[in-house]
């Protein structure tokens, strides 16, 4: 079943998930509180069929927690485990906020971005600059994967002895790529009418639906619950 939520609402799990993270967890019931705000986006995601990335961020957040508490409380010492400490600290303190920022930036429309921004009577800089944000980081994956194409069909690789090539190659065209597509989308922003003194028309009808208002009940109960187990209990 596809859920559609309100960009508002995307906006207000990225805020709960990014200050739960900020607090660590020590007991079992604040890490259950964790692990459930990491999960449902990626349930989000498969509702809307973004398989690869619900799967990916499954593995990878899944992989993290297990080597946390089935692998490294043993005592152990060693480079590699030192390695794996540090891996599994930054996976499990950065993850939920970055599924949850993935999930908001892949199924939000830049018209529904806007929209939304303006309904919450967001200056026009900061909305414009997100706006970017957004559609920034999608087109430099899409031009990384044109140039990784390129080079492989120029045999160009980490093997056979190559991979200096490989970074000079693909590094060096995405760097110009980065600046010359950071002018492109400000100057569509622009072309857009967007940051003008008239306000703006938008075709897409946002409103809070019965899906919204349980995740924002849901998500708040939750930070509720981890500042009061956390602090008070």
């Amino acid at each position: 079943m596809q859920i559609r939520l309100d960009p508002r609402t995307k906006l207000y799990m990225v805020l709960i998930v990014s200050m739960v993270v900020l607090m660590p967890a020590a007991t079992p019931l604040l890490w259950g509180i964790r692990i459930f705000i990491t999960l449902f986006p990626i349930m989000l995601l498969l509702s809307e069929k973004r398989y690869k990335s619900a799967i990916r961020f499954l593995i990878f957040y899944g992989i993290a927690m297990v080597l946390t508490f089935f692998v490294l409380e043993k005592e152990m010492q060693g480079l590699l485990t030192t390695v794996l400490i540090g891996y599994c600290g930054i996976v499990v303190q950065f993850a939920p906020a970055i599924i949850t920022a993935w999930y908001c930036v892949r199924t939000t429309k830049i018209d529904e971005f806007m929209s939304s921004m303006q309904r919450m009577h967001m200056p026009d800089g900061i909305a414009i600059s997100l706006a970017v944000v957004m559609r920034f980081f999608p087109t430099i994956k899409e031009e990384y994967g044109s140039i990784r194409d390129a080079m492989k069909m120029r045999g160009i690789s980490f093997g056979g002895g190559n991979a200096l090539k490989m970074v000079e190659y693909r590094m060096i065209p995405l760097l110009f790529s980065c600046v010359n597509i950071g002018d492109e989308l400000s100057a569509a922003a622009l072309t857009r009418g967007l940051g003008g003194n008239v306000k703006r028309t938008s075709v897409v009808e946002l409103r809070l639906r019965i899906w919204d208002i349980l995740l924002m009940v849901l998500f708040t109960a939750a930070l509720g619950i981890f500042v009061y187990m956390k602090y008070f209990g």
